[in-house]
């Protein structure tokens, strides 16, 4: 029997992980568990902004706008390689509120920002700006914020990481069975193994209800489960700002550049009741987001474009309004105290998951001494987060003057993905040659071989798809060989080989 810890976390997403991060970081001992990757389910099936929410006004949720808009600006100093500015355009029209009131509402957005660290908002004329190009012709007019982009995936990862080096145990790919509780503690069973903590933090999104059931808990906050879909396509346009378009429907939808030749559409927001063992987006949600943006692009996107689709379940906190896009991404804490702690985590938004992670801390506090120390997160850097202040073309720079055998392509991925950790996953190497097999695209053995051991990657869509986004590059072939070779890394003589995490379902 392993324990007991001061925490145990059943889910490795953002929240999960983020949690795992802060109290390991104030000494307390902590045990993680996600029965898949992490990131896998809804962290990873984001639209990949961090951002303070901008249509949240409209709902006058000014507190939660402008505690993400402060986390905007936090986030960005703490991972610089994977969040960036990004300008957003936002084309007028006469089924829109009024040109002043929007423009009201995008110097509100700028004020909750508490001091512009990025550009303010302005208003373009769409006849000269290269931003009206690619749109039909009757939109003359929009309005241009700032927000920022940030790869999900990796951020989970990253918080994982700096969980597990000051000392948390982090488990993938193992699911918790039973769920114990007594008076002193809790007994969890997962993968032939039985662990005992003091307090159970439940961030299992989607699966948070399943898990209430499993603790046998008494009380359970209402839980209201929201699918959001995204397709990728073909890039649509050249110059480097995103667009917001809203539709008749009230919803919005954006359309981001995306990993250079592509963009990103989405999201939707429907009500989701069905299995959560695989969520897909159906052709009615692709069709929709089809339409939303070939109202607005002179050039129509079709089906037939799509070369990548995703879709994510949210698990929402249920306040009982009408229509999915109404309901709040506010988070609730619920504590269940009678016996051993038992905490659990409903909505949130991937922007302000370091804010939910102290406030979830302060929850546990009363019955974990450790943590009732000070709050730090707001200034460490994640791994590789740890830049100059001239940051990362600079230090892209400085990596190809270091390894002059990479292209210009591959330095840049190299540093977008792991920041100053390139230097780690790179090493001694003086060729390209030493740097091991190339798997397709620029992905080499040596990258494949850092992503097993030290970010628990187990599969090729472990690497493809949330370590980094080359599924978008790779054949099927490439994908098999991927697969063999991660194979023969991990049981090169079928004997024990890399095992980060390993366990069974």
């Amino acid at each position: 029997m392993d324990g007991p810890f001061d925490i145990a976390i059943i889910g490795g997403g953002i929240n999960g992980c983020g949690i795992a991060r802060d109290a390991a970081g104030r000494g307390a001992s902590v045990i993680l568990f996600e029965q898949g990757d992490l990131g896998e389910a809804t962290s990873s099936a984001s639209t990949k902004l961090i951002h303070g929410g901008l249509r949240y006004l409209e709902h006058f949720a000014f507190r939660l706008v402008r505690e993400a808009l402060k986390e905007r600006d936090v986030l960005r100093g703490l991972a610089p390689h994977i969040i960036e500015p990004l300008r957003f355009v936002l084309p007028h029209h006469a089924g829109l509120r009024p040109a002043p009131l929007i423009r009201l509402g995008l110097l509100l957005y700028d004020h909750l920002a508490g001091g512009l660290t990025l550009p303010p908002t302005r208003v373009l004329d769409l006849t000269a700006d290269e931003a009206g190009r690619p749109l039909k012709d009757l939109y003359r007019r929009a309005f241009e914020y700032s927000d920022c982009r940030v790869d999900d995936a990796r951020l989970v990862v990253l918080n994982a990481k700096d969980a597990a080096e000051r000392g948390a145990v982090i488990h993938t790919h193992q699911r918790v069975t039973a769920a114990n509780r007594r008076a002193d503690g809790w007994t969890l069973m997962a993968a032939g193994r039985t662990v005992r903590a003091r307090s159970l933090v439940n961030a299992a999104g989607p699966w948070a209800g399943e898990l209430l059931e499993l603790a046998g808990a008494r009380k359970a906050p209402a839980i209201r489960l929201v699918q959001g879909s995204h397709i990728v396509v073909p890039r649509l346009f050249d110059h480097p700002r995103a667009y917001i378009f809203q539709n008749g429907d009230g919803r919005v939808v954006f359309a981001i550049p995306y990993q250079e030749e592509f963009t990103l559409i989405g999201t939707t927001d429907r009500d989701y009741r069905g299995p959560l063992a695989q969520i897909l987006i159906d052709e009615s949600e692709i069709l929709y987001l089809c339409e939303a943006v070939s109202l607005y692009f002179k050039r129509p996107v079709t089906p037939a474009d799509i070369v990548w689709r995703y879709s994510g379940v949210r698990a929402l906190v249920d306040d009982r309004s009408g229509r999915p896009q109404d309901t709040t991404r506010d988070y609730v804490l619920h504590l269940d105290a009678e016996g051993a702690p038992l905490l659990s985590v409903i909505g949130g938004k991937i922007t302000t998951y370091r804010r939910l992670a102290e406030a979830a801390l302060r929850r546990l506090a009363p019955y974990c001494p450790a943590l009732r120390a000070k709050p730090w997160t707001a200034t460490a850097p994640l791994p590789g987060g740890d830049m100059a202040k001239d940051g990362l073309p600079a230090f892209t720079q400085g990596l190809l003057a270091r390894y002059p055998f990479l292209t210009a392509g591959h330095a840049a991925r190299l540093a977008r993905s792991y920041g100053t950790r390139s230097l780690a996953l790179l090493g001694d190497a003086h060729w390209m040659e030493d740097l091991g097999p190339r798997l397709g695209a620029d992905l080499t053995g040596r990258e494949v071989s850092y992503l097993m051991q030290e970010e628990w990657a187990r599969t090729a869509d472990d690497i493809l798809w949330r370590r980094s986004k080359l599924g978008l590059r790779l054949s099927a072939t490439e994908r098999t060989a991927l697969q063999d070779f991660m194979a023969k890394e991990e049981n090169p003589d079928q004997g024990a080989g890399v095992a980060i995490g390993a366990g069974s379902d």
